[in-house]
């Protein structure tokens, strides 16, 4: 079952562009979708999600449409956005039954079944007797995937779910996410490049509203191989080099700018080769579109072509 959309379009009033003509198509596992904050990503997924609704375009998760059938969507959905409300005072066990009672889950037996499951798998059934406000932040996010898995869905959502997660969260949350994203589909909307190298076989970017590049996070990696330089320089040196330079990053080390610079060829005696990552995929993408570069987006499936 896989996950088209075809030029979405949403602008919000005062004329900002969420959406401009956003097309994909998503096959089962996990996809990564990369973008800073403000590139759309959240009204894409709550678009996808049925909670808005778009100016133009269409989407459908295999023979239902996503716009014309809300509740056909719904019934095979699991979403985790960025915020999600708890009741602080509840237990994780009462909270999972009560939403499973609200999906239609039955009956009784079947439920309690389902919901224990649920609590195992993502680590909670320990503490499934405690109250919800007491939780840390990773295991808040954890419950908020045992929520999201209720129904068995053929379609998840989840929207920024590492951010602010310690290191050790963060990897348990990588496994839980790898573990149910073999056989449906799980769309990934985050800012940090990591976690789709991590976890996604195909990505894409988005920025300002636009689909800039889609494919296999390996495959775009081999295709700037070759072309990403990096140079140590001092702080004050770095605006000239971006004048100089097509630079895609920086960042500080050992108390010096390091930059990484997108050419064909040694773009002087003091630049050296490096094996690019997703990161320098991610910043040479966004990049070549600030220079006017504008991109023909391929499917997931497939890697992109710049026009």
């Amino acid at each position: 079952m896989q996950l088209r959309f075809e030029k979405l379009t949403k602008t919000y009033p005062g004329g900002i562009v969420a959406l401009r003509d956003v097309s994909l198509t998503i096959p089962p596992g996990m996809f990564g979708l990369l973008g800073p904050n403000g590139a759309g990503k959240s009204t894409l997924m709550r678009i996808l999600a049925t909670l808005q609704e778009p100016d133009s375009g269409g989407a459908w998760l295999g023979d239902i449409d996503i716009l014309k059938d809300k509740m056909g969507l719904r019934r095979v959905l699991g979403y985790l956005p960025q915020e999600f409300g708890l009741y602080p005072k509840v237990s994780a066990l009462e909270m999972l039954d009560h939403l499973a009672v609200l999906k239609d889950i039955g009956p009784a037996a079947t439920r309690k079944r389902m919901v224990l499951e649920l609590l195992q798998r993502t680590n909670l059934h320990e503490v499934r007797k405690r109250s919800l406000g007491s939780f840390s932040g990773g295991m808040k996010q954890r419950f908020g995937i045992a929520q999201a898995l209720l129904g068995k869905p053929r379609l998840i959502i989840v929207d920024e779910p590492t951010a602010g997660l310690d290191p050790e969260e963060r990897v348990r949350f990588h496994n839980l996410l790898a573990e149910i994203g073999e056989d449906i589909v799980v769309l990934l909307s985050t800012h940090i490049v990591d976690d789709v190298g991590d976890l996604c076989a195909a990505m894409a970017v988005i920025f300002k509203g636009e689909l800039l590049l889609a494919g296999s996070p390996l495959e775009q990696i081999r295709m700037l191989r070759g072309k990403v330089w990096r140079k140590l320089v001092n702080k004050d040196a770095v605006a000239q080099h971006a004048v100089e330079h097509p630079v895609i990053s920086s960042r500080l080390f050992a108390g010096r700018t390091l930059i990484h610079v997108l050419a064909d060829a040694a773009p002087d005696a003091g630049f050296e080769p490096v094996e690019p990552t997703l990161e320098d995929v991610y910043f040479a993408t966004i990049r070549r579109r600030q220079a006017g570069v504008t991109p023909a987006v391929a499917t997931a499936g497939a890697p992109a072509v710049e026009a």
